[in-house]
């Protein structure tokens, strides 16, 4: 009860700021006071309006957004988002580009489950869909999954990603963004030994911990330091009264954001501060630079607990990927056991989370497969973030990882098919 207590007390805390936001751009705004012009209220109303945005977002689920894109023939498709897979977890979602055939390049794009969305992608979706067929992982918010739905550890992850590349077929081509990398290789390789039709012709592996001690960094030395107890009293609650998870063990998205927040809290300070300067002079608007990224940044979700431990414990405490020793359902997995889909890891030279050396370390485990299956590429000036959705993506890294694609595929793949496949799978359709 008394992990409900403080995830609801955090809960309260959070709706309490969002309130007190918008009571204070309300009261501040009351036309009255134009009468007796006061730099006070503009400024009460500004910090009241930025602060009510900041706590609003932090519950809320951010829309994909992307609603078209200009297709060869010059013409603006619109998106539909389908729900190919649905699972209580996490759903296998596809970006159906309406008008236009389907493309011959077909993408899983493994998103994170690390505290955001799916949609922390989306420039990384968006920038794909003008040449593949995009499906992504969309995991859920663990607060919305009752109790009843039972766990969801790195062993739960992997079938997942299993069973998504098993619905998709093997003329698939995977790129897994940071935390799954580990676990879409050993997804990758239980494939190659239960089915190998299954398999993906290649995979892309970006900025992922396969061997988080090849080049430590705060995240590793983190994960070395606390011992698993200490984590589960100062990390792990259950999930409050208002949502039907509730009882459920997390690693609640608010208490993630404070150690997000926590770790360049002088900088965010000075954003903030800057964002409510530019409101009160009339020079901030809704999709502005601050907005757009802090949007994004604050949305936040809850992870089952017992996937944030086996992460720590498995796959940075005892490094079973790293050791290629990792068990799922029983059964070792070998990484060896890949023979005949192509990897290439992409890292980022000013990685500070998923430093140069530890998504490299996946090639040497591929025993299995031929050296010229095997292909890397490190981008000097890149940080996290910039090797799957900034400027050194766009850049540099996404027309390598379409390169690399043709490379792997039967035929070099056209920019578009003649005829839609046949049979395509299509539950139901979501626009978001």
């Amino acid at each position: 009860m008394r992990y409900m207590a403080t995830y609801d007390l955090m809960e309260t805390i959070r709706n309490t700021n969002q309130w007190l936001g918008a009571t204070a751009f309300s009261m501040a705004s009351y036309p009255i006071f134009a009468l007796t012009p006061n730099p006070a209220f503009q400024w009460l109303a500004a910090w009241g309006e930025v602060t009510e945005r900041t706590f609003q977002r932090m519950v809320a689920k951010p829309d994909w957004g992307i609603e078209s894109i200009t297709g060869e023939d010059g013409r603006d498709h619109l998106i539909s988002i389908e729900t190919v897979v649905d699972k209580p977890f996490g759903d296998l979602i596809h970006f159906n580009v309406q008008g236009r055939d389907e493309m011959d390049r077909r993408v899983l794009l493994v998103a994170p489950m690390s505290g955001h969305y799916a949609t922390l992608l989306r420039s990384t979706v968006k920038s794909l869909l003008p040449d593949c067929e995009v499906y992504v992982t969309d995991w859920h918010n663990a607060r919305d999954i009752p109790v009843s739905a039972g766990k969801f550890d790195v062993e739960d992850y992997t079938l997942y990603l299993m069973d998504f590349m098993r619905e998709l077929g093997s003329d698939l081509h995977v790129i897994a963004v940071c935390q799954p990398a580990p676990l879409t290789l050993a997804a990758t390789a239980y494939l190659a030994e239960l089915d190998p039709d299954a398999q993906p012709r290649s995979l892309t592996l970006i900025g992922g911990p396969i061997d988080p001690d090849a080049t430590p960094t705060e995240v590793t030395d983190f994960g070395h330091s606390v011992t698993m107890g200490q984590l589960q009293e100062t990390m792990i609650q259950r999930v409050g009264f208002k949502y039907p998870g509730v009882g459920r063990k997390v690693y609640p998205g608010l208490l993630q954001l404070s150690s997000f927040m926590s770790m360049n809290a002088e900088r965010h300070s000075q954003a903030f501060l800057n964002q409510i300067s530019r409101v009160a002079q009339g020079e901030a608007s809704d999709r502005d630079p601050h907005n757009k990224f802090y949007d994004e940044y604050l949305a936040v979700m809850d992870m089952p607990a017992e996937f944030y431990l086996s992460t720590v414990e498995r796959i940075f405490k005892a490094g079973e990927i790293a050791k290629n020793a990792f068990v799922v359902d029983g059964h070792k997995v070998d990484i060896g056991a890949i023979s005949k889909v192509a990897v290439k890891t992409v890292e980022g030279g000013k990685d500070d989370i998923s430093a140069p050396g530890q998504c490299v370390a996946a090639l040497d485990l591929l025993t299995g497969l031929p050296d010229s299956m095997k292909a890397s590429h490190l981008e000097p000036e890149a940080g996290h973030y910039g090797i799957f959705a900034g400027r050194s993506w766009r850049n540099n890294i996404r027309p390598l990882v379409l390169d690399f694609i043709d490379a792997n595929s039967e035929d070099p793949a056209a920019r578009s098919r003649t005829k839609p496949r046949k049979n395509r799978k299509k539950a139901k359709i979501a626009a978001e």
